[in-house]
């Protein structure tokens, strides 16, 4: 696996205290927010929440908006929006991609 395979971004490997240091956000809020169905950690063998830079990002994108009065409903369907979004704008290069290593003959 090379250095590019994964963005370190993307990584799950920060605790929940870490988080809440770097957001700003109680732990208690981190918690309603995985609740709410807005970010969603991983869990050790132990149970405890690991969360990504990327988780982080989001974290601070929920309270951004939860400042301005948005709930947190609204805040989950912008996000799945975005991802429908970005998943349509990604179609057309994994054909592509598909396309290539089928003429290759490479898997």
């Amino acid at each position: 696996m090379g250095l590019h395979d994964s963005s370190y971004k993307d990584k799950k490997v920060i605790s929940i205290g870490t988080v809440s240091e770097l957001t700003g956000l109680s732990e208690r809020q981190i918690r309603y927010y995985e609740t709410r169905k807005l970010v969603f950690p991983d869990r050790s063998k132990t149970g405890i929440r690991k969360y990504s830079f990327q988780d982080i990002e989001t974290l601070i994108e929920i309270a951004n908006h939860i400042e301005e009065g948005v709930w947190t409903n609204e805040i989950r369907s912008e996000f799945k929006k975005k991802e429908q979004l970005q998943t349509k704008e990604n179609i057309p290069a994994v054909l592509i991609k598909g396309q290539i290593n089928a003429h290759f003959n490479l898997k």
